[in-house]
């Protein structure tokens, strides 16, 4: 339906540029109209490496630039939904660190460099953009390997204008305030830069951000700070430098609620009761190991109900209640520290009509956090790459076409420290209608225990990896035809061990390392046809290293020989510029293959499948249209080897006889055999909204934002699992603009509605993060 809606669309609006004689609308007034920011100003190299305007490059992508992202009130990766198809992200335990497309999670970059891991680590810092481009498939050869899927490219703020540089000083203030106790501030500063032959500018920005939380108990805060610098030296010769530091405390992971039955998630209706059996001996405020007992609070389901356990069983204060959606499960002691640096270098010269670069590039990740139910973790991660690469246009007669050869060296080196192995973890055991207590919060290795009964390090990965690669891509054009291809060869050697305490599988302390190479390429055609449409296929196989949470390779994977994975993609589809570029959009059509890695470490295969529509109308010089939706079906390629925790019901327990402990599948083909489809991912997501942009007056200007995203029904995949119904929620903003000045109000939710976001990895089947309820902002700027 929603491809056959939108084929009729474009083919209307094709049908109707030919009727009216395809009348041509000047380029100032369609820019003039685009007061939203809604179309690229200037070509991008994000998918294929090659300069290339996203709507005549055959590939599904998205553009958002900084004011867009400030008319749609987008402050993280969970609001992108609004702007790009296919970008549905559930919950890795309420922190947005990386975007989820066409139903699988997707890879951050930094100006083209992959960066560290960040899954729920830590919210990536969309103000500080000026501008993301969203592409869903594998990255363009020149960006190193990775799986299909996709990947979000963020470009920091910078002193080059539409490439031309500022000609004067600008900047801009800015306080918020908003509900929940939000306080931030920001600035930026612009300044240009010539002295002889060389020009240039100079572009900084940074952040402060404090607050309470929608969820009771969660106090996050963060500082950045970014600066940037490019110039021209003269003689064909550039420079660019620059990087980013950020800082973020109190972004804890919380599953949201626990004890998830379906009259909790239709009414509220919530099991109370604790057990006594445990107790806090020793006083200090949390279970060890010692007061759990053998085994942990782990029991495995082999396809028989379990014995029971009296740690299990709620003793005390059994009934219901119910639970407001802002109390989620959190405790004085969780925490979550996370420090990152990021710097770059580039240095250029045009070679006769081609151009030749060097670039260098750092990224570092320090993270310690602590989760109450049982999952203590500390990643430290970095990793450099250099990359030299050789651009150049061509001829060869009638064909017209461009390229890029090159070489790149990337190397990593981390640590991953985990404890969960040993079973002292239980997310059900807390009572949130009575908070934490001294036997629902367990113990971690941050803290030192008399007589070494405190938690250890379980699981302790260190990992060194380096891929040494060449590539090469070109775009031939002619005749309307256009043929874009590329690949790269990557060798790789991998190193890891595991020096924790409670290892399964690889022997601790032992290194395994192992050597090998692969391919990554892809080939698109389009044909540029009359009225504006670009029909295109596109084809991509694609290889890439199996990565842990703190960006390494585990040695289990090392071991089994199964630390590197292909995909594949094959998209069609058909992009559009109608109505003399003021209607333009794209359809794409898409099949992929590729593999996804669970807490376990058991690689897992997956196959996708889906139709994408974006629309972006400029209406008018005041009101503007976008239009993003997707269909999509994911499924998991059977026997799933995953680990995931299961609600008692599962197992012939009922939950108050259950809720004290934890039940698992080791592997959850015990429960759910062969090939299953991925209910926690929506079937349909679609968002639909307007921009108004009021003209200018003698007191100024003003215009709003309102739009809606609809998201249909997601479950867990075993069998019986609870449904989190469909939902809509309603977005809108206004701002007063006069001279310098600017006022802008951003309301989320404004209806307030109740919804609930699926939890991503082992607990998706035992809890629900409630959605985040109306919430309000508003920020005051002053420009010079």
């Amino acid at each position: 339906m929603l491809a056959t809606s939108a084929t009729a669309l474009l083919l209307a609006g094709a049908a109707s540029d030919r009727a009216s004689a395809q009348t041509a609308v000047d380029a100032i007034t369609v820019t003039a109209r685009d007061a939203a920011g809604l179309l690229e100003r200037q070509p991008s190299s994000t998918v294929f490496g090659l300069s290339k305007p996203l709507l005549e490059t055959p590939r599904s992508a998205s553009f958002v630039s900084a004011a867009t992202l400030d008319r749609y009130g987008v402050r993280t990766i969970d609001d992108l939904v609004e702007v790009s198809p296919g970008a549905f992200t559930d919950s890795y335990y309420g922190v947005p660190g990386s975007l989820a497309l066409r139903g699988t999670l997707a890879e951050n970059y930094f100006r083209g460099f992959k960066r560290v891991e960040n899954r729920g680590t830590y919210p990536t810092p969309l103000p500080a953009a000026d501008r993301v481009e969203i592409v869903r498939g594998p990255p363009t050869p020149l960006y190193g390997p990775g799986k299909v899927g996709g990947l979000l490219n963020f470009s920091p703020r910078s002193a080059r204008v539409e490439d031309k540089y500022l000609t004067r000083p600008t900047g801009e203030l800015e306080l918020t305030v908003g509900g929940y106790g939000l306080k931030r501030a920001a600035g930026q500063v612009g300044l240009p830069a010539r002295l002889g032959n060389v020009e240039g500018g100079v572009y900084a920005y940074a952040e402060a951000e404090d607050a309470d939380s929608f969820y009771r108990g969660v106090h996050p805060s963060h500082q950045l700070g970014q600066l940037s610098a490019e110039f021209d030296l003269g003689g064909g010769w550039s420079l660019a430098f620059g990087g980013m530091a950020y800082r973020a405390r109190g972004y804890v992971q919380t599953p949201g609620w626990n004890r998830l039955t379906q009259a909790l998630i239709d009414d509220g209706t919530y099991v109370t009761g604790q057990d006594t059996t445990l107790t806090d001996r020793d006083g200090n405020g949390r279970l060890t190991p010692n007061e759990i007992g053998p085994g942990g609070l782990i029991s495995g389901y082999f396809g028989f109900t379990p014995s029971p356990d009296p740690r299990f069983i709620l003793d005390t204060g059994v009934g219901t209640a119910k639970l407001s959606p802002r109390t989620v499960f959190i405790s004085p002691r969780d925490f979550s520290d996370t420090d990152t640096q990021t710097a770059y270098a580039d240095i250029g010269r045009t070679v006769g009509a081609g151009a030749l670069k060097l670039q260098l590039f750092y990224d570092a990740l320090d993270n310690q956090r602590f989760v109450s139910y049982g999952f203590p973790a500390a990643y430290n991660g970095h990793v450099t790459e250099v990359r030299a690469s050789y651009t150049t246009p061509f001829s060869l007669g009638a064909i017209k076409g461009q390229g890029a050869v090159g070489a790149s060296l990337r190397n990593y080196r981390g640590t991953a420290k985990e404890s969960f192995n040993g079973g002292n973890l239980s997310l059900d055991r807390r009572d949130l209608t009575r908070g934490a207590t001294a036997t629902d919060i367990f113990d971690d290795p941050f803290s030192a225990e008399p007589g070494g009964i405190g938690l250890t390090w379980e699981t302790d990965v260190r990992s060194h990896w380096r891929d040494a690669g060449v590539f090469a891509v070109t775009d031939l054009e002619w005749r309307g035809l256009s043929l874009t291809a590329g690949g790269r060869y990557d060798g790789y050697r991998v190193t890891s061990r595991d020096q924790g305490t409670v290892v399964f599988g690889p022997t601790p302390g032992r290194d395994y390392t192992d050597k090998t190479g692969d391919w990554t390429w892809s080939a698109s055609l389009s044909w540029k046809a009359p009225g504006g449409l670009m029909p295109y296929v596109t084809y991509a196989e694609a290889s890439a290293l199996e990565l842990n949470q703190a960006g390494g390779v585990a040695p289990s994977l090392v071991m089994s020989d199964s630390w590197l994975s292909d995909s594949l993609l094959a998209e069609a589809g058909v992009k559009a510029r109608l109505l003399g570029d003021v209607l333009t959009g794209s359809l794409a059509v898409y099949r992929q293959a590729r593999t996804q890695l669970s807490l376990n470490n058991s690689v897992q295969g997956t196959r996708g499948r889906g139709i994408e529509l974006e629309l972006r109308w400029l209406a008018s010089r005041q009101l503007s249209f976008t239009f993003a939706g997707a269909l999509q079906k994911t499924r998991i390629k059977g026997p799933d080897g995953s680990f995931v925790v299961i609600p008692p019901a599962a197992v012939g327990v009922s939950g108050p006889n259950g809720y004290g402990g934890a039940y698992a599948l080791y592997a959850l083909s015990g429960l759910v055999p062969g090939d299953y489809v991925n209910t926690q991912v929506p079937r349909s997501v679609m968002s639909l909204f307007a921009v108004y942009t009021g003209a200018a007056r003698a007191w100024g200007q003003a215009g709003g934002t309102l739009g809606v995203t609809r998201v249909s029904h997601t479950q867990g995949v075993i069998p019986g699992a609870v449904r989190l119904p469909a939902y809509a929620v309603v977005s809108g903003s206004a701002f007063l603009q006069r001279g310098d000045w600017r006022f802008a109000l951003n309301i989320d939710n404004l209806f307030d509605k109740r919804f609930f976001t699926p939890v991503a990895d082992v607990y998706a089947n035992v809890a629900a993060l409630p959605g985040v309820g109306r919430t309000w902002r508003v920020a005051l700027k002053r420009g010079f």
